[in-house]
């Protein structure tokens, strides 16, 4: 059992109302591969499946399903055949159970979708009036009369027509339907026309997709119907309370309702009261104010008069319940009034200030005659101060300049020279500053004494003692507390003993790690700047991680962006790593090999997989890095093709010599004949190999939730900044120009090895908003970037 606003019925391939009913209401037969699962019997069965109607409301909705989804083109498209409907309809015989009432309704509404496209089109209403029986038209703003017709009298634009038809009688038929079971089903099926023998008015439409029938009533109904009740003066007949039409309430429900109602109006009269008292105390405010705003000028100054806080005085104006007078933040420490504030008061005339106090109380009450004298003098003396500070300071300036460029190399006092730039650059020379303390942090070391002048941010200077004793004497008054900041270190102070000793052992460490890196810079010359190595033929070589030697390479670097002070892995380890544990060997495969000149070289990246190295620098690395020279991966160069275990390497850019000797170019045309190899020992495991690039593969196809970004660009090819793009021109937040805006939209997708080419499309689809069923089409293109 449930509950229904509207029924949806079905427009493809049926003609008018009734079929759609029939259609709706039709049993259908679960049998076959679509047999029903019963959970009784615990398989499945033969069954039937239908919907039967157990009530009608007042006002039915039928919903024409004008709008089908086509599922080979993935599309929605509009159905516009012609569809019929009455303008009288019986539903008596639609109910599953026969009822006694008259089930007639008649048409009220009409919904239009006007165009034959899904995603766009207008929507008009056409509205009956129950009172006078006219049509109206609601189109947007404008409302037209349509007369008695819903359609207009004779035809209207949207495709509609008015049909007459012959009143017709039918008799209904009924038939018995065999179910799966032994019982016997009794389904009446309605005839296609059934308007109670009288002449029927129908109504075709193409474009119709929404059909409202309120339901007939008798006149009595129809008298009660334009009765308005008045809820606050029900009867009580029977213990029964009769409201609208034919609604009515049980006696108490009633009761309820009038005691609510009653709460309400109670409710609303408090509210004007408090809504009237607060109105009426807003204007005496509004009056008060005006009233002692008037009274507050002092008219002359040879009266006495009162100051008050003009925060107090703001609050007081803007507030309709004003908190008591607060004068204390325009005092001073002397409980009088210091010249410092005088823009946060006002000055008011005594009667102003007595209707202040006896109102709202507080104070303290501060007096033409309460200007403090103590901040007055304290104010001056500062000033005059302040200009001999500045004098002061703007003369030692200039000897500190001296002191920093060199000019004045004689001093008695040490201070730190980075602090004493910084003390040359302030722009306020009125007072000390918070900067002006610590002249000496810096320069002393953890023990309290002199630090070291080679060790890091310890540089210093030697100042004239008049200039420390200014600076010394600033320091003390920023930071009295701050005696450790502030120490002094004569001419004749020695450096911390310890502190030499701990920095000269980290010199000597850094020593000993430059030199060392010099030499390997030396032994590994062309290693080191990264140069390829020509090969000979039959000649020993090495095997190398490329990564290993990127990290070398950075480590030993004396400087630059790719200087590194991490230091690779001990060697033994990172050979054995390439080895196989079930066949001890080889689990990389060496690199290509090219010619060029008549000369061989390794092809491969610099970051990825093994390089090459000669016999001398393995030696070298087996000495420096741990390696064990027994342990190598040798490697020979060698132009048979026969060998079992030989890695053929690229040919595709060997290029001819240009020298024009005999003797050179039948060597040049021997080498590019044939085809370089490397044969490795031990030998490439080609078993271990293949798994491991299985393994890789699978967890490269098992992904879940990764991003793809999906371009649309509007033209018939691509520009090259999307087929070139680089990874930050798909990053999310990257903003991109009003031009490229316009020509072209991207987004950002989430999927998984899961997701099929299809879901693809409808994700596409959907964030892009794109209808075309062809995604590389003639004007629309989409590129996909991983």
């Amino acid at each position: 059992m449930e509950d229904f606003y509207e029924l949806e019925l079905n427009v493809k391939g049926l003609k008018t109302l009734d079929e759609s009913l029939d259609d709706y209401l039709s049993v259908e037969e679960l049998h076959g591969d679509n047999q029903y699962f019963c959970d009784s019997c615990g398989t499945r069965v033969d069954a039937t499946r239908s919907i039967k109607l157990r009530s009608l409301p007042d006002v039915l909705n039928f919903q024409l399903k004008r709008c089908v989804f086509l599922p080979k083109t993935t599309m929605k498209k509009k159905i516009t055949s012609p569809f019929c409907f009455p303008g009288e309809l019986n539903m008596q015989r639609r109910l599953s159970e026969p009822s006694q009432l008259d089930l007639i309704y008649d048409l009220s509404a009409v919904l239009i979708h006007k165009g034959t496209a899904v995603n766009s089109g207008h929507y008009i209403a056409l509205i009956k009036d129950e009172n006078t029986g006219q049509w109206w038209e609601f189109d947007d703003e404008h409302v037209s009369n349509l007369g008695h017709h819903p359609f207009g009298e004779g035809s209207s634009s949207s495709g509609s027509k008015v049909v007459r038809s012959e009143p017709v009688v039918c008799q209904p038929v009924s038939e018995r339907v065999e179910g799966a079971n032994e019982n016997h089903v009794d389904v009446h099926l309605p005839s296609s026309e059934y308007y109670n023998g009288s002449n029927v008015e129908r109504f075709t439409s193409n474009d119709a997709y929404m059909l409202m029938y309120n339901l007939r009533r008798d006149k009595e109904d129809s008298k009660r119907k334009d009765v308005v009740h008045d809820v606050n003066n029900m009867e009580i007949e029977s213990e029964m309370i009769f409201f609208n039409d034919d609604i009515f309430l049980p006696s108490h429900l009633g009761k309820d309702i009038k005691e609510l109602n009653r709460s309400y109006l109670d409710g609303c009269e408090q509210f004007k009261l408090r809504k009237n008292r607060e109105l009426d105390c807003i204007s005496e405010r509004k009056q008060e104010v005006r009233s002692l705003l008037s009274e507050a000028p002092v008219p002359s100054l040879e009266e006495p008069f009162y100051w008050i806080s003009s925060d107090w005085l703001r609050q007081w104006a803007d507030k309709i319940f004003p908190s008591t007078l607060d004068n204390t933040s325009i005092q001073c420490l002397h409980g009088k009034v210091p010249e410092s504030k005088i823009g946060s008061m006002k000055r008011i005339s005594s009667k102003a200030w007595n209707k202040f106090f006896f109102k709202y109380n507080g104070g303290p009450a501060l007096t033409n005659d309460d200007y403090c004298m103590t901040c007055l003098i304290d104010g001056a003396h500062t000033v005059v101060c302040a200009d001999s500070y500045r004098d002061r300071r703007k003369s030692l300036k200039g000897l500190a300049d001296d002191v920093l460029s060199g000019k004045l190399v004689e001093g008695t006092y040490y201070v730190s020279k980075s602090w004493l730039q910084q003390w040359t650059r302030r722009k306020n020379l009125d007072a000390p500053s918070e900067a002006d303390g610590g002249p000496t942090t810096s320069i002393r070391c953890p023990h309290g004494q002199l630090m070291p002048e080679k060790a890091g941010g310890a540089k210093r200077l030697l100042v004239p003692e008049i200039l420390w004793l200014f600076i010394y004497e600033d320091a003390m008054k920023v930071k009295p507390d701050d005696l450790l900041g502030c120490s002094t270190f004569p001419l004749d102070s020695e450096e911390c003993p310890e502190c030499s000793d701990a920095l000269s052992e980290v010199a000597c460490l850094e020593d000993s790690i430059r030199a060392r890196k010099l030499k390997e810079r030396q032994n590994h010359e062309k290693l080191a700047l990264g140069k390829s190595i020509p090969l000979s033929l039959d000649c020993k070589y090495y095997l190398l991680p490329s990564t290993w030697l990127t990290k070398w390479r950075n480590y030993i670097s004396p400087s630059g962006k790719n200087a590194s002070s991490i230091e690779p892995e001990i060697l033994d380890g990172v050979i054995d790593s390439l080895k196989c544990e079930k066949h001890l060997r080889l689990l990389e495969r060496p690199p290509d090999l090219v010619c060029k000149r008549g000369s061989i070289y390794q092809k491969g990246s610099a970051t990825d997989g093994l390089t090459i190295v000669t016999e001398n620098d393995w030696k070298w690395f087996c000495e420096e890095w741990g390696g064990i020279k027994e342990k190598g991966l040798s490697v020979i160069v060698d132009f048979s093709n026969n060998a079992g275990n030989e890695l053929v390497g690229s040919c595709k850019e060997i290029l001819l010599s240009e020298e024009p000797c005999g003797p050179r170019d039948e060597e040049n045309n021997e080498i590019e004949s044939q085809r370089p190899v490397v044969r490795t020992f031990p030998e490439i495991c080609e078993d271990c190999i293949g798994e491991r690039e299985s393994c890789e593969l699978m967890q490269k196809l098992n992904y879940c939730d990764k991003d793809i970004s999906v371009f649309l660009v509007r033209g018939k090819e691509a520009p090259r900044s999307i087929l070139e793009a680089s990874e930050s021109m798909f990053e999310p937040d990257r903003r991109a120009s009003k031009r490229s805006r316009k020509t072209r939209s991207f987004v950002n997708l989430k999927v998984s090895a899961s997701t099929s080419i299809y879901q693809l499309k409808m994700m596409i689809w959907e964030s892009l908003g794109l209808c075309s069923t062809k995604v590389f089409g003639k004007h629309k293109m989409l590129y996909f970037r991983s």
